[in-house]
């Protein structure tokens, strides 16, 4: 079965655009012209991934990712970014908020496919139905819930994929790159600095459960899970 993708842009040029290029490659395209009818098409069915433009009237897809990301029933669901802003700040904000890749435009097709496939197949390749433990954390990669002391812990998508894959390989350190290309995947188009950004969030989600220590980082080398 084709992959849903889910097209939130307020410009119908631009939409029209990704629609025509993700349908050429065999993809189900869900138009939505503003967040109002994004949500109305995600009452109706989850999509496998979405593309949210930054900059649009009333609700904003910074806004839109946020709210996807405080609702257990969205937060799993991997989001691209697009947007005309292209500062490192803007970056960092955008993936602050929650989105798991960042396109600016002017942008080719082709790179946009690229990068659809690229966070779908990162999806799909951590979806495992192993369940996780650490102490008393459980990661249930099923249901994409993490328990601390039995208490649901808020991750974003690409915080759960880090902590699933820290989980599956604990007290190894890894670099950031080593990081990116197995987490993100080899073919990422997300700069290193990205890891210590959601390094950071996925640190203060567990801190609000008394969890401070469980990513320990190693000057000069990189991250790791702490020993039990």
């Amino acid at each position: 079965m084709a992959a849903q993708i889910l097209i939130v842009e307020d410009e119908s040029g631009i939409r029209d655009l990704i629609v025509d290029a993700l349908t050429e490659h065999g993809f189900a395209v869900v138009p939505a012209r503003n967040a109002h009818v994004a949500r109305a098409a995600l009452e109706q069915k989850l999509p496998d991934l979405a593309i949210i433009d930054w900059m649009m009237p009333q609700v904003s897809g910074i806004e839109l990712v946020r709210q996807l990301r405080r609702d257990d029933r969205t937060r799993p669901l991997p989001v691209i970014i697009l947007t005309a802003r292209s500062t490192e700040d803007d970056t960092i904000q955008g993936l602050d908020a929650g989105a798991d890749d960042y396109i600016t435009k002017p942008f080719s097709t082709r790179e946009l496919v690229s990068r659809v496939n690229a966070l779908l197949r990162r999806s799909s390749a951590h979806s495992q139905s192993e369940l996780l433990r650490h102490g008393n954390l459980t990661l249930n990669p099923d249901s994409h819930r993490v328990l601390i002391s039995n208490e649901a812990v808020a991750l974003g998508h690409t915080e759960f994929r880090l902590l699933q894959f820290f989980l599956n390989h604990p007290d190894r350190v890894f670099s950031r790159t080593q990081l990116l290309d197995n987490v993100w995947g080899q073919n990422h188009f997300v700069e290193e600095r990205t890891v210590d950004v959601h390094i950071l969030r996925l640190r203060k989600a567990l801190r609000e459960h008394g969890v401070d220590n469980l990513i320990d980082t190693v000057r000069g080398a990189g991250y790791r899970l702490t020993a039990t």
